[in-house]
Formats: structure tokens, C-alpha cells, sequence
């Protein structure tokens, strides 16, 4: 759960899209997906607001050209994201629910679930592209904003996250991943925090406040 809280109260570094897909065909235009390989055990599967982990190459549909590929990142590690919340270009998110660990797919994602006319220059996809994505995924978690995670953060159980509560859980997830920051990053990140989430402004983030994914009842 200390790593699904960090991202969400940390930069995510993935591969977003710097902007957003554009609209207008998007209703006449759908995600096609090709399952590769199903286990034979196929749960939990994915849904929106849970916390991902998988190996995903992007191919130009137009020649076949390789884009992108996730093993050659971040020593191969696979990517962490939160799926159905933008981290992700919207072909993906759509792509990868109801996908369990182990499977693997192939989805084509046509320019408006992608970047659509303005392309993306920096990641060598010219405008209108249609996208080819293999997928492969690792693990299927509870998101950062689920049950579990705001009643780990909440010790007086009073169903909203104060100040003091969240500064603790900030300073143990500082000392469980040992990285070395500077004396502010706590409170920076602590007033970000709040500035982000306690809409309301009465100093607390509540569980509706916090729950922005939809992802459990609280």
C-alpha cells in the first residue's frame, strides 16, 4: 500500500500524453483489442482507479515502426500507473480494463484516442497516427485512493485527513524509500497536497474530497 499512496501523493514520471486526445470522431472511432494470451486463473481484473503494472512497445500502424518501448526505461522496470485518470493516453485506458495479470494484448488505437491531429513530435508520432500497443501486465493493485489507503492514513478514524495525519504519513514514506531530499520537500509537498485535494478549504480532506477516482464507497 506504500507505494500506491506515494504515487499518489508524489510526481508520477509515465508516458502521458502532453496533451490530450482530440474529440469530435471519437464516438465513431473505438480501441480494437486482440487478447495474445489469457491465464488460465484470470483475476482480479482491471478497473478504473487501480494501480497498474506492465510492459507496453508502441508501433506506427501506418509502417510498423517501433515508438516506444518500456523495457528500454527506467532499467526495464515495468510502468506504474493509475488507469482510467489521464496518466495514460485515453486508447490505453480504454485498452487495459477488465485486463488481469498475465495477460497479454494487442490494441489499435486510432489518432483520436491518441494524439490525435497535433501528433506528438517529441515521441516521433507524426499527426493522425493510428497506434499499435503490446501490452503485457504484471500486477493488478487497489489505487492510491482506495479504501484501504485513506483508512491507513486517517489513525483517528474520523473519516477525514488532517494536517498532522498526513505529515506523518508523509515522513514514513520518506523513511521507507531512503531517497534523499531536500528539508523542504515535506512541507511543499504537504501544502500541494492540500491546495490539490481540500476543496472546501476547512483545513481537512474528507473522504469525498479524496476519493476524486470514484474508485471505492466510502
Amino acid at each position: 500500500m506504500g507505494r500506491g499512496l506515494t504515487l499518489l501523493l508524489l510526481p508520477l514520471a509515465l508516458l502521458a500524453a502532453p496533451a490530450r486526445a482530440e474529440g469530435g470522431t471519437a464516438a465513431a472511432e473505438e480501441v480494437k483489442i486482440e487478447v495474445l494470451h489469457l491465464p488460465e486463473t484470470c483475476s482480479p481484473k482491471s478497473k478504473k482507479g487501480d494501480l497498474l503494472n506492465a510492459h507496453y512497445d508502441g508501433f506506427l500502424a501506418s509502417d510498423g515502426s517501433k515508438f516506444y518501448c518500456s523495457r528500454t526505461q527506467n532499467e526495464g522496470h515495468p510502468k506504474w500507473f493509475v488507469l482510467g485518470v489521464g496518466q495514460v493516453i485515453k486508447g490505453l485506458d480504454i485498452a487495459m480494463m477488465n485486463m488481469c495479470p498475465g495477460e497479454k494484448r494487442k490494441v489499435t488505437i486510432p489518432p483520436s484516442l491518441a494524439y490525435g491531429q497535433q501528433g506528438y513530435a517529441q515521441g516521433k508520432i507524426p499527426p493522425n497516427a493510428t497506434l499499435i500497443f503490446e501490452i503485457e501486465l504484471y500486477a493488478v493493485n487497489k489505487g492510491p485512493r482506495s479504501v484501504e489507503a485513506f483508512n491507513q492514513i486517517d489513525k483517528d478514524g474520523d473519516k477525514k485527513l488532517s494536517e498532522l495525519e498526513i505529515s506523518q504519513y508523509l515522513k514514513e514514506e520518506f523513511a521507507r524509500d531512503g531517497k534523499k531530499r531536500h528539508p523542504s520537500a515535506h512541507d511543499e509537498i504537504l501544502a500541494d497536497i492540500f491546495k490539490k485535494n481540500d476543496h472546501d478549504r476547512d483545513g481537512f480532506i474528507s473522504a469525498k474530497e479524496y476519493n476524486v477516482y470514484q474508485h471505492d464507497e466510502l
